[in-house]
């Protein structure tokens, strides 16, 4: 899940000023690594699965029982409503960890592979090993659930972890290290909190794994830093995730659901429906439908919205200004406010907004918005529509809405996303069954429920071979005997 803002230095909620966060000790960073490496060896690296399932039941204790005050200091970073946090952070965070307590003996299984004919007497498994010592960079967006997700998988999966939560939400971070520190031994799980200097001292260090959300520019910095210590990667990032009306499909319904995806946590979502493409001829009742929706969710005149506390704030002034000035920038190019435009910086505040008109050339179809702000494309054929999605880099996420399934699986077959739903938005990765990741500008690899494990797992091949070896037969000297062998397993066991 993507953040536009992931760098410079540390911020603070939109009510205060800047908070100060100790700064970056490479000194403790290589203790606590040191530590958790031992750790790992002498224990994680051999634990059976109630050992895992011990401390994820201590998380998940935790996070039940700070659930209040994880919905209070979310608040206060960023005037998130608790219901929505509820929904967002700890509902999520709760299904991950009991998901992984229910499944991770049979995830610990050794598999059992076929083994060829030609390598007759022998047996092939793949054995799912810890990796080892792991580092989790997260997000402010969704800052709680964005940490314990792949926590929760690293945990599973045998490993230790260091956590290095956004600065952008202090409370949040703050809050994530108590937890933290209440709930794990430093040789399990740690955490550092800090500005961007802090994530940088600790790519310093050769992780076996290292899990980061946040925005593409930054997802190029992480990759970089990792390959000086051949560290593997998980680059859970975010781009232009498109929504596509196709011709016939009911415009209240796909309004409904997309405002609702857009404007949810003000509409800092990494998988956001980012723009709309929509059939020439449909702007106005879409637009209708749009503002109806929004008047069920927060409130029937503009006040009502702002005021509304379900409805939440962007997380700094840096990203009001720039959201905000995506609007203003638009409309000086020719495009047309249809719904909302309202903004306050001193509340760091943007009213839902849909923009007509606008030209491809905008920073705002350029640029990921995260922001409660959607651009409307209209097209004339569908092929166009998908035209358009082609002539950007592969999205995290790509909205269908529509009747016609023929249409539907033409979307689907002809372009490329990290998941993709159909008639609905955001709500698929809610689904452990289901990979959670992007495609190359949008994320590598993927994780959720088994997903996860795997990410944060080796899958070692162990090949056992019988007392009696078939490939013995071809070993030197290569008489006429082995050569014929040789042409025998080719034509019959290869």
């Amino acid at each position: 899940m993507s953040t536009t803002a992931t760098q410079s230095t540390a911020s603070a909620p939109a009510s205060s000023g800047v908070t100060a966060f100790p700064a970056a000790n490479p000194k403790e960073m290589q203790r606590v690594f040191d530590v958790q490496k031992r750790h790992f060896h002498q224990v994680l690296k051999v634990s059976k699965p109630k050992d895992r399932v011990k401390l994820l039941k201590r998380l998940l204790s935790a996070v039940e029982r700070l659930t209040p005050e994880i919905k209070a200091a979310i608040q206060k970073d960023f005037r998130k409503a608790p219901h929505e946090t509820d929904l967002t952070e700890i509902m999520p965070s709760v299904g991950e960890l009991k998901d992984a307590i229910r499944h991770v003996k049979t995830w610990m299984k050794p598999e059992r592979v076929k083994t060829p004919v030609s390598l007759f007497g022998a047996t092939s498994t793949v054995v799912y090993e810890p990796k080892g010592v792991t580092l989790i960079i997260a997000p402010w967006n969704y800052p709680f659930y964005l940490a314990i997700a792949p926590l929760a998988a690293a945990l599973a999966a045998g490993n230790t972890a260091i956590i290095k939560p956004s600065e952008f939400t202090p409370e949040t971070s703050k809050l994530l290290a108590r937890l933290v520190k209440e709930t794990f031994q430093e040789g399990e799980v740690a955490v550092f909190e800090g500005d961007h200097t802090v994530s940088t001292a600790l790519m310093e260090l050769p992780f076996d794994h290292i899990f980061f959300t946040g925005s593409t520019h930054v997802g190029k910095i992480v990759m970089a830093a990792a390959a000086k210590n051949l560290s593997t990667v998980t680059l859970e990032l975010g781009g232009k995730s498109p929504a596509i009306v196709v011709p016939g499909a009911n415009l209240k319904r796909a309004a409904k659901k997309l405002v609702w995806g857009k404007i949810m946590n003000a509409g800092q979502t990494c998988v956001a429906p980012d723009y709309l493409l929509l059939p020439e001829g449909q702007t106005e009742e879409f637009v209708k439908h749009a503002k109806e929706a929004v008047k069920s969710y927060y409130g029937h005149s503009a006040a009502d919205v702002k005021n509304n506390k379900d409805f939440c704030r962007l997380v700094n002034q840096r990203n009001f200004q720039r959201v905000s000035g995506y609007i203003h920038e638009a409309v000086e190019k020719g495009g047309k406010i249809v719904m909302g435009g309202e903004t306050d910086s001193s509340e760091n505040y943007i009213e839902p907004t849909l923009l007509a008109n606008v030209p491809e050339n905008a920073r705002i179809m350029e640029d990921e918005i995260f922001g409660p702000v959607m651009p409307i494309i209209t097209y004339k054929t569908l092929d166009e529509a998908v035209e358009k999605v082609l002539s950007r880099p592969k999205p995290l996420a790509l909205y269908v809405f529509g009747s016609d399934s023929k249409a539907i699986n033409k979307v689907l077959r002809e372009t490329s996303s990290g998941g993709a739903a159909v008639n609905e938005v955001i709500i698929h990765l809610a689904n452990p069954n289901l990979p959670f990741g992007g495609i190359n500008h949008s994320g590598h690899g993927s994780y959720h429920g088994w997903w996860g494990f795997k990410t944060f797992s080796h899958e070692k091949s162990v090949f056992k071979q019988a007392p009696f070896s078939s490939i013995e037969m071809l070993y030197p000297p290569y008489t006429g005997f082995v050569d014929r062998m040789i042409q025998l397993t080719k034509k019959f066991f290869v």
